[in-house]
């Protein structure tokens, strides 16, 4: 198998930026989900928020994102965020730094799925572009150096921690989230915003196959799935339910010849209807495309900790992350380790 396209997302649930190559951390890609959109829901003394994601506000797929690094491609950038709007052929655009000065910003507690951190509210002039443009009061938080604890048995260390606390282990790991919200960017088992691990691997057979459920001539879009390595080549569509790890190895990186990237995928991605959604409207898809879910539903409810939503792609996480590595388009992976059943998902306030 081959990597065919590589995805990063600066500001959670807006739309992807692609990647030709990018370093591989344990947290996920250089700068992706490191911001996220707030609702305002009460502006006064005591202002209270609301976390904006994809599947609850379909308007931010109408925001584009276009990463620019330094000329040595690893020191900080910009992020180019340009508002599509469509009702109007004019389109506004608004550069973010990726790694802002924190010194004077307002620090806030964010819950995202059960898992706690803290933010930094952006100043005033980002957060006003993007009130006017969804039309009522947000504000753009930045992680900074901290962190999200994995919870569940999405790491790959969720079994030790089993072992190590007993039976009751995952009420003990919940009973500390306020403290691993304080989580620092060394931390190997911390997450951006990305919603439960730091990769998605997707494949492109299986979209073959959701595309085969549309109409003659309609396409599945395969950012729709917002992958972050999308894989050509596997043999059929789903086999990558029972992939336990990849390596992928390159040969446009001279750290990576002898020694490949290894992921190890803990979980499946369960899906939600963010797959309706028509990226042109910032609506629900007219006609078939406006049912991927449902399709999906009847033959794709696999995993029995999410029964009651349908799975494509892994969720991954670096294994042995010390050294610097990179990946490409192009680059070879192959399957080192294969499940002999499904995993099942476990996230506290997810799933079942």
């Amino acid at each position: 198998m081959k990597i065919s396209q590589l995805y990063t997302y600066p500001i959670k649930s807006l739309r992807g930026a692609a990647l030709v190559s990018s370093e591989v951390t344990p947290h996920g890609f250089p700068y992706d989900r490191r911001f996220m959109v707030l609702k305002v829901l009460n502006d006064g003394a005591s202002p209270t928020f609301q976390n904006m994601t994809i599947t609850y506000f379909p308007e931010m797929v109408l925001f584009s994102q276009e990463l620019r690094l330094s000329e040595d491609g690893r020191s900080p950038g910009v992020v180019v965020v340009t508002h599509l709007a469509p009702d109007s052929k004019t389109q506004t655009r608004i550069t973010i730094p990726l790694t802002p000065d924190t010194a004077p910003l307002e620090i806030i507690d964010v819950v995202l799925h059960s898992s706690p951190t803290k933010a930094h509210i952006m100043q005033r002039d980002y957060n006003e572009w993007f009130s006017s443009r969804f039309g009522y009061a947000v504000v753009l938080v930045y992680l900074g150096p901290h962190l999200r604890p994995v919870l569940g048995n999405l790491s790959p260390n969720a079994a030790k921690l089993k072992k190590d606390t007993g039976d009751s282990w995952l009420s003990k790991f919940t009973e500390h989230l306020p403290f691993l919200g304080n989580l620092q960017a060394d931390s190997l088992d911390g997450i951006t915003f990305a919603d439960v691990a730091p990769y998605l691997i997707v494949t492109e057979k299986s979209l073959e196959d959701v595309s085969s459920r549309l109409p003659e001539g309609e396409d599945m879009d395969i950012t729709k799935f917002r992958p972050n390595i999308v894989l050509k080549g596997s043999e059929n569509a789903y086999e990558e339910d029972f992939w336990g790890g990849l390596r992928i190895s390159s040969t446009a990186h001279t750290q990576n010849k002898d020694n490949p990237v290894f992921l190890e995928l803990t979980q499946n991605c369960a899906r939600c209807a963010s797959l309706n959604w028509d990226y042109a409207t910032g609506k629900a898809a007219p006609g078939e495309s406006g049912s991927v879910l449902k399709k999906l539903m009847k033959d794709r409810r696999v995993d029995k900790g999410a029964k009651y939503s349908p799975i494509f792609g892994r969720y991954g996480f670096l294994q042995s992350p010390l050294r610097e590595r990179n990946i490409t388009v192009g680059d070879t992976v192959e399957v080192f380790k294969i499940n002999a059943a499904r995993t099942t998902f476990d996230w506290p306030g997810l799933g079942n």
